[in-house]
């Protein structure tokens, strides 16, 4: 069995859940964070002894800290993040749109995918290891009026100064950008779009590309 180490956010649900499960299978340690412990607590049962949950609120600079710091004193180590927690709006746009959503979404979309990379960042130098971050379609392309899909072009220009700077000390970074995912992110089901279990395997199959293979983004769009 191997002992390589990933740490997940917004895992209870959704992408992040399918990504453990999918990194599980493939043999890999999976700490989960998010804020719902009675989800993480469920999953951690199914995945069995692989999986450490780590209940805590990912767009708190603290709560990520403890969360990795328990997560690497239990394994011994990290091979990978995945900075896959986000949100989006409930009311569109910025005439109508409600700046108190608005910060909400920024600091989930953005702030804790920041504090995510701080927090790994010197574990990940250790190993040599991998920064995944959740993207979007709508982080490639512009929609009218789409405060959203301007968090995700934060996120995708992130992506790539990190896949430049990691590269210095032999680390990769990977965005992953799905379009329409059937998760609970949208709140009626999407079943004939992307599936999140196609996203987890996609992951999956980032992280284990050969030492010399940087596969810098992966850009996912459903069939139907």
């Amino acid at each position: 069995m191997s002992d390589r180490t990933l740490f997940i956010t917004g895992a209870s649900s959704g992408i992040g859940a399918a990504t453990a499960r999918a990194a599980v299978a493939a043999g890999w340690h999976v700490g989960l964070m998010a804020r719902s412990a009675d989800k993480l607590d469920a999953l951690a049962q199914e995945l069995g002894s692989q999986a450490m949950p780590l209940p805590g609120d990912a767009t708190d600079l603290e709560s990520q800290q403890d969360a990795v710091a328990r997560f690497v004193a239990a394994k011994g180590g990290l091979d990978a993040a995945f900075a896959n927690a986000g949100r989006g709006l409930d009311t569109p746009g910025t005439e109508a749109g409600d700046p108190a959503e608005w910060r909400a979404m920024i600091d989930l979309n953005i702030m804790a995918l920041l504090y995510t990379a701080r927090v790994t960042l010197p574990e990940l130098k250790k190993r040599k290891g991998h920064l995944v971050l959740t993207g979007s379609a709508a982080g490639k392309r512009h929609i009218a009026g789409s405060i959203y899909g301007a968090t995700k072009w934060f996120v995708h220009g992130y992506a790539g100064n990190m896949s430049e700077e990691m590269r210095e000390w032999g680390g990769r970074c990977t965005v992953i950008a799905p379009g329409m995912v059937d998760t609970p992110f949208f709140s009626e089901p999407k079943p004939d779009k992307i599936q999140p279990e196609d996203i987890g395997r996609a992951v999956v199959f980032a992280l284990e590309q050969s030492p010399t293979a940087d596969l810098r983004e992966m850009f996912i769009m459903p069939t139907g």
